[in-house]
């Protein structure tokens, strides 16, 4: 597998590049990059569709800069120059492990200091440029779409400490042995806590702007099916452990034609150093699994990947409020319950069942989408006898 970008461009173009960036992380902030666009096309879509409409905002301008934007800017720059000064320094450190190096206390002091006070200095400046004898307050006209900035750094934010606690409470062993590892280690995330963090997160944030709550849910139903599947690409070209329970059944025929990984996969130089040592390899990340996997990870790309596109050819087509959402919630959830029966993860006894934590939370989805649509079928018989989308 390929732990780092640079792993996965010298097997793509056979050139020797250094790039630390761990292939997982990479392909989770290439998803927050396609989801922007995907939700700021919707969120264009519904305003021009007259469901969703801009707002007003007041802003007083001319104000010399307070206090709280002078910390908040220095803090920023710190952190910003701590690791930055830090890596450059310690370049060999953090080739090693860009991830931990990011999460560690690991960094340049001087580098710190220096970017807070270029941050504070700007901020200052910044402002004084726009002093006025008297303060005075504009009215701007913003549009939704021009939020998503803001949301994709709460979203990130949120959405990264509810994958995170997901993560320890699906592994509560672990985390009574070593609470603060657990806490703090830059593996061990879970996508469902990610997601409805993130989710309550973009609700509250433009509902509070006036936007209704059934329209938010259908604009990010698409962008979130998107945002899983290119994830999935990263767990899978990492080899991060999201990979299915031991596949020794021999091909079938009517596969031939596919790749055997696609069938059966041992997940050569994983990053969690699962398995047994690899002949004649030498260095980090030398183990592959003593035999083949269900490669679940990938079966999820094409699934969702797929789903995407179905869901953003029909968006347009579908004018019923609510509906997109619904239907996400039912196909997310039974192609997470469908991947679960092959795939590795803890289970736990509930009601005579054994359930891992994403089946629990996908039959609650489906649940959800089941009741969503039966209630929207309800009321098109009611209301006119005919069934349209």
């Amino acid at each position: 597998m390929f732990p780092t970008v640079g792993d996965l461009l010298r097997y793509l173009f056979h050139v020797n590049i250094t790039f630390p960036v761990q292939t997982f992380g990479f392909f989770v902030a290439l998803s927050f990059f396609l989801t922007y666009f995907v939700f700021v096309a919707e969120f264009k879509r519904k305003e021009a569709d007259g469901l969703i409409s801009a707002y007003k905002e007041e802003e007083i301008i001319g104000l010399p800069a307070s206090f709280l934007e002078l910390l908040v800017n220095g803090l920023l720059g710190f952190v910003l120059g701590f690791k930055i000064s830090g890596a450059v320094i310690n370049y060999k450190v953090i080739k090693i492990d860009p991830v931990a190096y990011i999460f560690s206390v690991q960094g340049n002091l001087w580098g710190g200091l220096l970017f807070a006070a270029a941050f504070v200095l700007w901020i200052y400046t910044d402002r004084r440029k726009q002093l006025l004898p008297k303060p005075k307050i504009v009215e701007t006209v913003v549009h939704p779409y021009q939020l998503m900035g803001y949301l994709a750094f709460a979203l990130g934010f949120w959405g990264f400490i509810g994958a995170k606690l997901f993560n320890t409470a699906e592994n509560l062993q672990l985390f009574m042995r070593h609470p603060i590892d657990t806490l703090f280690s830059a593996n061990g995330f879970t996508y469902y806590g990610g997601l409805i963090f993130g989710s309550v997160t973009y609700l509250y944030i433009c509902h509070k702007k006036g936007m209704k709550l059934v329209h938010l849910a259908d604009i990010g139903s698409p962008g979130m099916m998107l945002a899983y599947g290119i994830g999935r690409i990263g767990c899978h070209l990492a080899g991060d452990g999201d990979w299915g329970i031991v596949n020794n059944h021999p091909k079938p025929a009517l596969l031939a034609w596919l790749p055997d990984w696609m069938w059966s996969f041992k997940y050569p130089h994983n990053t969690i150093d699962a398995g047994i040592k690899i002949d004649g390899c030498f260095g980090d990340h030398c183990e592959q699994l003593r035999g083949g996997v269900y490669p679940t990870s990938f079966y999820e790309v094409v699934i969702c990947i797929g789903l995407f596109g179905l869901m953003w050819l029909l968006r347009k087509r579908i004018k019923i409020p609510g509906l997109m959402f619904y239907s996400f919630l039912v196909l997310s959830g039974i192609e997470r319950i469908l991947i679960e029966i092959i795939r590795v993860n803890e289970r736990y006894a509930i009601l005579g069942l054994q359930l891992t934590q994403a089946e629990m939370i996908s039959i609650g989805m489906i649940a959800g989408g089941i009741v969503g649509i039966s209630s929207i079928i309800y009321r098109q018989i009611k209301n006119g006898g005919r069934l349209h989308l």
